[in-house]
């Protein structure tokens, strides 16, 4: 990649997009055009056009979505599925229209069926239906990963996309209402614990499993892609190492000092039973994560504590 290059990050006040443009940036890309979400409405077809085509970068990192927890999906599936819909596709066809050179698309691992065999193969894409709980997210994500794949063949643009597990990491959501589940535990039992409470309720039964990455990973994974992904095909991002609910809240007790009781709520959806990628692609063509689990998680704690808890903000 040409460090003199345009790049527009999409989403850069977000974790992921924040943490992209930090990456850019240490690595010498000083052309980054940024745009908050009061600046440029990207469900706003025409705004989008009109922005694309009087900045024309050679790259754009699509971070821009709707985002929640199981919760948050479960309650607004017709907003996130047709708020992501509105944003993807103003951006990749403003960006075909404007010449964009390379595309990356973010998707979700939700986009895997339910019963997908474990790990997850990119080879299982599309052979099943998605976890019911998170389903209009996901058929949003796959709606723009294969818009990118039909504009790749069509016109041999590089429009490509990857496929990231969970994500966490400094500059997570904390909303209680919005909140994926590591940033949830961790102000759920921080909380527990100033106040004295004797337990902390947690959706399922514990036993699902996830994979998760930390957010400066994912950044250092998306600039070697822009680098170096040229087929219409994505990619799976993450670590290939998965995780119980029980044992992961354990892990946050522990890391708080929490000394309350932990109880797990059966009557409430567990979602997928287990969400683990198969990254032997992404690691055979050269890329590896760097951050353990355990830094990842105080890290975040730590991020926390300077910026919402000690801070006194709401969220």
């Amino acid at each position: 990649m040409d460090r003199r290059a345009r790049i527009y990050v999409a989403g850069h006040t977000g974790m992921v997009g924040a943490a992209v443009v930090r990456r850019l940036r240490a690595a010498g890309y000083d052309d980054l055009v940024l745009r908050t979400r009061a600046e440029l409405d990207l469900t706003d077809q025409a705004a989008v056009r009109d922005f694309m085509a009087a900045h024309r970068p050679a790259y754009v990192v699509d971070c821009a979505a709707r985002v929640g927890g199981i919760k948050a999906n479960m309650t607004h599936p017709a907003e996130f599925l047709y708020e992501n819909l509105q944003i993807q596709n103003n951006l990749i066809w403003s960006a075909r229209d404007a010449g964009v050179e390379t595309f990356l698309f973010l998707g979700s691992s939700c986009i895997y069926p339910r019963g997908c065999p474990q790990p997850m193969r990119e080879d299982y894409f599309m052979t099943g239906r998605p976890e019911p709980t998170n389903e209009a997210y996901a058929y949003a994500k796959i709606a723009g990963m294969k818009l990118c794949e039909y504009l790749h063949e069509e016109s041999g643009r590089n429009f490509v996309s990857c496929m990231p597990t969970n994500i966490y990491g400094e500059g997570d959501n904390f909303d209680p209402e919005t909140s994926h589940v590591i940033p949830a535990l961790l102000r759920r039992m921080h909380e527990a614990r100033e106040a004295g409470a004797p337990e902390v309720v947690i959706w399922g039964t514990g036993d699902s499993r996830r994979e998760f990455l930390h957010v400066e990973d994912l950044a250092d994974a998306v600039l070697w892609l822009l680098a170096h992904h040229r087929a219409k095909r994505f990619l799976n991002v993450g670590t290939g190492q998965d995780i119980s609910v029980r044992e992961l809240a354990e892990r946050i007790r522990s890391l708080v000092g929490y000394e309350g009781a932990l109880v797990f709520d059966a009557t409430k959806p567990d979602g997928m039973p287990r969400k683990a990628l198969d990254v032997s692609a992404l690691h055979a063509a050269g890329w590896h994560h760097r951050i353990g689990f355990e830094e990842g998680l105080r890290r975040t704690y730590d991020w926390y504590l300077a910026h919402v808890a000690r801070a006194g903000m709401p969220v």
